[in-house]
Parts: structure tokens; sequence; C-alpha cells
């Protein structure tokens, strides 16, 4: 069975680094003409699935629109994440989920196991209590040739004072939170033969630099990269962003391209798309 840095770098080779989101915020249902309901993110999140088909390879659904459904905005999401599996595309779930012991082993078989409901390629995850503590989730994405995204730098302003604090103990002292999760990361993947399947969430709108990041912990790991678009990053500026880990990074775009509604996302995706090819040739 491949690995998850196998499969996402065959998917780069074939389709690209440009990934869709899936946001069924309330004012994008009410501009697409949809009810604000689990029926309605389930036919919007159908309509990205087949507007992005043929053009681009991964998908990121936002749990927490579905989520705010209850059961029936979850049954919507599987659905979705069937369809999106059944295009063959690669489907990261935003979750976002965290915790210890056997609570986050729970969360990681229902991402990430074959067969469950909700089963996606890769799935995001909080390591407040240190990384460490989602060793169970990791270790079933890459016994399942799945993959894991960890919080690690994130573009919303108000994280900077938490993942820029120093740390004062253990093997990364001195070093930023942001840096010391970025490293634990690259320590696992250096396990593994080329692009690991542990990756690490880093937002195209901050600076590595005032995170301490080293980019050259980043050649070995698949790198989320939310902020472009609608969030003031482009794609021309991926490398300066990214030094020699720009290769290594899923752009990701979520409202700049549903914006255009059911009529015109297949063709903003396609431009988007070539957009990008075209920035990074």
């Amino acid at each position: 069975m491949p690995d998850f840095g196998e499969r996402l770098e065959a998917v780069f080779a074939q389709s690209g680094r440009l990934c869709v989101g899936i946001d069924p915020h309330s004012f994008l249902l009410e501009q697409w003409g949809l009810p604000d309901t689990a029926e309605g993110t389930r036919e919007f999140g159908l309509r990205v699935v087949d507007a992005a088909d043929g053009t681009v390879g991964i998908l990121k659904p936002q749990v927490a629109f579905f989520e705010r459904h209850g059961s029936a905005g979850f049954a919507a999401l599987e659905d979705v994440l069937t369809a999106a599996r059944a295009a063959s595309m690669l489907v990261i779930g935003d979750a976002k989920r965290g915790d210890i012991g056997t609570s986050v082993e729970a969360y990681g078989q229902a991402w990430l196991t074959p067969g469950s409901p909700l089963e996606v390629d890769a799935v995001t995850l909080a390591a407040y209590q240190g990384v460490g503590s989602i060793a169970a989730p990791i270790a079933l994405a890459q016994a399942n040739g799945k993959g894991v995204f960890v919080l690690a730098a994130t573009s919303n302003p108000e994280a900077a004072e938490v993942q820029t604090a120093v740390l004062s103990r253990g093997p990364f002292d001195g070093r930023t939170v942001a840096a010391g999760i970025i490293a634990e990361v690259d320590a696992i993947n250096a396990e593994e033969p080329g692009l690991g399947s542990v990756g690490v969430v880093i937002g195209a709108t901050i600076e590595l630099i005032d995170y301490g990041i080293s980019v050259g912990e980043l050649l070995d790991t698949p790198i989320l990269g939310p902020g472009f678009g609608e969030q003031g990053a482009a794609f021309a500026d991926l490398s300066s962003i990214y030094g020699l880990a720009a290769k290594n990074v899923i752009v990701t775009v979520s409202r700049s391209v549903l914006r255009a509604g059911p009529a015109g996302i297949a063709a903003e995706i396609e431009k988007q798309a070539a957009e990008l090819a075209e920035a990074t040739a």
C-alpha cells in the first residue's frame, strides 16, 4: 500500500497542487440559492465535487459547516465524502480534532479507518497537549496509507501569541511552539523515504522567520497552506513564503472560488488551477 506522501506526490504530478475547500457558509448557501440546512450543505458539497472533478485532485471539506446541522449534517458530509472518493480525489477532512489517550484514538478511527462513513485521506489535528498526544491517530494513518496535518503556524492573527511563545523545557528548549511542532513532525517523517505522511498547517499569510521556523525542517513534510485568494496570499508569492519547501505545499482556496456560484465555479477552479500552474512552472 503506498503511503500518504507517495499518494500526495502522485496527485501533485497528475493534477497540480490546488486544493478546493468545501465551506458551505450561510452566506454562500444563500448566494447559491440553497437553504441553510443539512440538505443545502449536501447539495452545495456535491456541486463543488462535480465542479472540481477533472481539474484538481484535492478537496478539503470544512467539517464545522456540516456539523452545525447535527446528525443530518454529518449524513450530508458522508454523502459528499463518498462522492469525492468516487471521483478519485484526495480528501482532507478539516476537522481539527485533538485530545489524549483513547479519546484522540477514537477521533482517528472515525476519520482514518478504511470503510468508516467519515473516511478521508487525511485529517487536520490540533496538538495543544503535545505532538505525542496524537501518536495514536498518526500510527493509524501510517498503517492505512493515510495522512494527518498538525496545526503549527496558522493564519489567524490571534494565534501568534501562543504559536510564537518560546519553549522553556524539553528537547526543543528555546524554540517557538510552532517550530517545536514542526521539528517533531520532521523527526517522524525522517523515518519514511520521500515525502512524509505527517504534514503541518502553515498559513500563507505569516512570515516563517517571525515564528522561528526553519525551512530545512520542512523539506520532507507536506504543508497545508490556507490563506490564498480571499485572505490575501498570491500564488506568485509561494516560493517567497515557503522557500525550498514550496514544492510540498497544498495550495488551498475556498471563498475565492466558491463566490463564483454554481454557474461559475467550474470555470473559476480551472482559471485558478491554470494560474497556479503558471506561477509554479
